[in-house]
């Protein structure tokens, strides 16, 4: 076991706390939750950086890693799509239901995440994981490509936005900033961030799909 390794299992076992703080209606829960997603976001980078770098790449690093990033990818959709569909909030007294304040709020009206996206984006992570299963079996390796990372790059900072949003807006309604000219102009970045960052990580989803299939899928097709 060394230290890349010992890095992505530590993702691991944030991955479940990840997932089920969000649910909690505390904003300095949800604050714990956005800031532990910072820390498996800069980790998934920092323990592949360090594995190539040190030479210290392994059979089960090339396991765990990208386990890590679909257990990390499904842990935070789930309360992403949930917050955003389907929750309430509830004022301190815990007496007068609001109308949820945790869509994105951009300037345009307020942004939610549909369940299309979910499908697809997880869809895509799973018909990529089979496809690599089979390439492999047949002596292809399909190695990342670029449209590939940067889809990578843009969902990490689409789920951020959302974490960041799901504690700030439920520490402005406790607080009762929503009318602040201040909190507005925040509310509206993150969510403007949010929205563009989803937009572009979907594309890149899509994009990185057909350009992987364009490319290997006939290889793999002939060498069945």
């Amino acid at each position: 076991m060394n230290l890349p390794n010992a890095i992505t299992l530590g993702r691991i076992a944030l991955t479940p706390l990840i997932a089920w703080l969000p649910f909690t209606n505390s904003w300095s829960v949800r604050l714990v939750a956005f800031l532990l997603f910072l820390i498996a976001a800069i980790t998934d980078y920092w323990d592949g950086h360090l594995a190539r770098s040190r030479n210290l790449v392994t059979d089960l690093g090339r396991l765990l890693d990208p386990l890590a990033d679909k257990m990390l990818l499904v842990a935070t959709l789930i309360p992403m799509y949930w917050l955003q569909q389907h929750y309430t909030l509830v004022v301190p007294d815990g007496t007068i239901p609001q109308p949820t304040p945790l869509l994105f709020q951009t300037p345009v009206g307020a942004v939610s995440l549909p369940l299309s996206i979910v499908v697809v984006v997880l869809g895509r992570e799973a018909f990529m994981t089979l496809f690599r299963q089979i390439a492999a079996r047949r002596g292809l390796v399909i190695a990342a490509i670029g449209p590939a990372k940067w889809k990578t790059t843009f969902q990490s900072i689409w789920i951020g936005a959302a974490y960041c949003w799901f504690f700030a807006a439920t520490l402005a309604t406790t607080q009762g900033w929503e009318t602040h000219r201040a909190w507005r102009i925040i509310a509206s970045c993150i969510g403007v961030i949010g929205v563009v960052s989803m937009v572009g990580a979907v594309v890149l989803t899509l994009w990185s799909l057909w350009l992987y299939l364009h490319r290997y899928g006939k290889q793999v097709v002939r060498s069945a």
